[in-house]
């Protein structure tokens, strides 16, 4: 518990000062290790930044906090040739996989296959073993990649409240037609079109969110799965409004959302991720 405990002091502090996290992590981690180099950089990542951030670099490891994130280092990674540590939890359950580009698959060849069954952190939470049992898988995966051992493409699964372990082999999960890695890769998440546009509405403290990809969904069924978060639902042809929190949201069925009540486009994405599972 002492290390959870730093942890809630370190980011108690940035939370009372105001100070992005990524500054906040890099300064404790030099407190920790004087002699190490770190750059701390607040940014949003996106499709039109990440090959800058990452480029040059011998290995990334995933510390995301959203899938959609996830799918835009993938294709990063595998277009300049990068291996990738990929990890994700939620709940008590926790993901790691190498992905080594020209050699295994990819995130999105395993699109229809990771086992999180549309859960996030945002509707499910998660608890800090999780957390820690997975940084520790990649970071061990990260040190036999550095040291020169090969690594094979093993989905290792980690469910700690339940004390399941699970390791599966992925090589044959590998698709000569992924958009990624395959024969013809396009990148499609590095493709500006492809990717979530946010607008500012001006005078109305309101942000509308468009995914890149244009798809017809059905209001009645998202209405169905989110109606215990929500209240006062309005529903008709064209549109779902309902009421999350201090929120006003309104839903529409080619994909779009209009936040109201906020301006900030981070809070907006935020909450946007964590209905848009239930499309």
């Amino acid at each position: 518990m002492e290390q959870f405990t730093k942890a809630a002091i370190v980011y108690g502090r940035r939370c009372k000062k105001k100070i992005p996290k990524a500054i906040a992590a890099k300064k404790r981690l030099e407190q920790i290790n004087s002699e190490i180099t770190i750059e701390g950089i607040v940014e949003d990542v996106h499709g039109l930044n990440i090959a800058e951030l990452i480029k040059g670099h011998s290995v990334v490891v995933d510390a995301t906090d959203n899938f959609e994130t996830s799918l835009i280092v993938n294709d990063a990674v595998v277009k300049l040739g990068i291996p990738f540590i990929f990890g994700a939890c939620v709940g008590s359950y926790g993901l790691t996989l190498p992905i080594i580009p020209g050699e295994t698959p990819c995130l999105h060849c395993l699109l229809n296959h990771l086992p999180m069954d549309g859960m996030t952190c945002d509707t499910v939470g998660v608890i800090s073993p999780i957390v820690q049992v997975t940084a520790a898988y990649q970071i061990t995966q990260l040190l036999r990649l550095l040291s020169g051992e090969l690594l094979s493409p093993i989905l290792q699964s980690v469910d700690i409240w339940k004390s399941e372990n699970a390791e599966i082999n992925v090589t044959k999960l590998k698709n000569i037609h992924c958009p990624t890695c395959g024969e013809h890769p396009s990148y499609p998440f590095l493709q500006f079109e492809n990717q979530m546009k946010t607008d500012v509405l001006c005078g109305r403290d309101a942000v509308q969110l468009r995914p890149g990809l244009s798809q017809t969904y059905s209001l009645v069924d998202l209405l169905k799965n989110v109606k215990h978060q929500v209240t006062n639902p309005v529903l008709n042809p064209y549109l779902l409004s309902c009421q999350f929190e201090d929120y006003r949201i309104v839903f529409f069925k080619d994909g779009r959302a209009i936040i109201h009540g906020t301006n900030e486009t981070k809070t907006a994405r935020a909450i946007y991720s964590r209905f848009i599972q239930y499309y």
